[in-house]
């Protein structure tokens, strides 16, 4: 049976989470540049890689234990929260995308995460967030011939694809532990969010005054649903001064429920007045099948100043369906990545800099797309810090974090005009700002 104060505690968390979900109630996914590959599926999916502190070490950490950041991304490690935590994250991208035929470039910022997590007694530690879990961004222009008139060149089609929105995660996690070295971790989140992809198309003839007509087609998807997750770490002293930690993930495969409204209009390009009446072609309900992710984790730490990573993870998106449906083939996906992290004497009062965190990480991922039967690989390093201010006390502290990551997804290949590829190379530097407080809630009173 639990205590008052642990009752209290639990519906502290409970109240957090549903905060959360409320927060996240009116929030939509954004995007952070032209992707053109986040037209496939779900969009660009995040497999679960944690927050700032995360993507300074290469996306790494499910077996590291960390008492100062949010540890959402293995829920085992929330018992190694020793203060109430509140962590946000806010992301910015710049990319360039080429193809054979030319380079876009693109950049934008967005709220990447929000966590929280709360010892409820010595054994347990809860937290509850909300985060980004795929996002939709993408624009293509495609101007042609049309095929079948009279004289070649005579008439032209320009047709674009458009695409925006995406996926988003308010989740509530449990961190206990079993015995001395042993955590079980346990999350149950909500996850919501839309979809919309226009496809429209324009055709006039060269030489005549036809107003040229616009036909448009759009697809609307809301989803909402549940998913689930559990993890599990264990850690073993190596002699005096080393630990060992191993840790896992499991992400349940899932059905996520949607609505769908597919609709299509025509108008005159030069003042919108509609030709037709807009036509619905379908509405309806369904679901697409996200599969399971499984995560592995080892590190090694000195349970003082550093430690250091490496994860791998897999998920089969072969087994993905859009409704019942899977318009391109996607491939299984594996994700490796090493990282460490260092903080030099972290109890230094004269120098501030050896105070600081030092992160640094390398990830290799291969991507689900599989054009023209090439398997494409997600290659990047990626560096961090973490600032506590001065200002900190036993009872609390702040500090800063700064990520990046620098990364090239596709081949170098695919943008040789010779293999007459119109698949694309994106080149990427992801920045992420975190901002960490740290509290201490319950404290006994002592009379004196």
């Amino acid at each position: 049976m639990l205590t008052n104060k642990e009752m209290e505690r639990l519906r502290t968390a409970l109240v957090l989470a549903g905060m959360a979900v409320l927060t996240a109630g009116g929030a939509q996914a954004q995007g952070l540049g032209n992707s053109p590959y986040s037209r496939v599926g779900l969009g660009e999916y995040n497999a679960n890689t944690g927050g700032v502190r995360q993507m300074g070490m290469g996306g790494v950490g499910l077996a590291a234990p960390n008492a100062v950041n949010v540890n959402e991304l293995n829920p085992a490690l929330l018992f190694y929260t020793s203060r109430t935590t509140f962590e946000a994250g806010y992301n910015g991208q710049y990319k360039t995308v080429k193809n054979a035929n030319g380079a876009n470039r693109s950049g934008s910022g967005t709220l990447g995460y929000f966590a929280f997590s709360v010892p409820l007694n010595p054994k347990w530690g809860a937290g509850v967030g909300l985060k980004q879990v795929s996002t939709v961004d993408y624009e293509s222009n495609i101007i042609d011939e049309v095929a079948g008139t009279p004289v070649p060149g005579q008439a032209r089609s320009l047709k674009q694809n458009r695409g925006s929105g995406g996926i988003s995660e308010a989740y509530l996690a449990q961190g206990y532990r079993i015995t001395k070295n042993f955590t079980l971790g346990f999350t149950a989140s909500y996850v919501f969010g839309v979809i919309d992809e226009t496809t429209g198309t324009a055709v006039q003839e060269g030489n005549s005054t036809a107003r040229l007509i616009n036909s448009v087609d759009r697809l609307h998807t809301r989803y909402s649903d549940f998913a689930f997750r559990t993890g599990a770490h264990y850690r073993q002293k190596l002699g005096k001064e080393l630990n060992l930690n191993l840790g896992g993930v499991y992400s349940f495969a899932h059905n996520l429920n949607g609505q769908r409204e597919e609709t299509q209009e025509q108008s005159y390009a030069d003042n919108g007045t509609l030709v037709s009446p807009i036509s619905t072609l379908s509405d309806g309900r369904g679901s697409s099948y996200v599969p399971a992710l499984a995560q592995v984790g080892i590190s090694v730490d000195n349970d003082k100043n550093w430690s250091v990573s490496l994860d791998a993870a897999q998920q089969q998106w072969s087994k993905f369906r859009n409704f019942g449906e899977q318009r391109l083939a996607l491939n299984n996906t594996v994700r490796v990545g090493l990282g460490a992290e260092i903080s030099p004497d972290p109890g230094s009062v004269e120098h501030y800099f050896q105070r600081v965190s030092y992160r640094a990480g390398v990830a290799v991922a291969q991507l689900p797309y599989q054009p023209g039967g090439k398997t494409l690989y997600d290659r990047s390093v990626s560096w961090g810090f973490g600032f506590p201010l001065p200002t900190a006390t036993p009872l609390e502290s702040t500090s800063f974090s700064l990520g990046f990551t620098y990364g090239v997804r596709g081949n170098s290949d695919i943008i040789n005009a010779a293999t007459n590829s119109s698949n694309v190379q994106e080149t990427y530097i992801r920045g992420q700002l975190g901002v960490t407080l740290n509290n201490r809630w319950f404290i006994k009173r002592r009379l004196q």
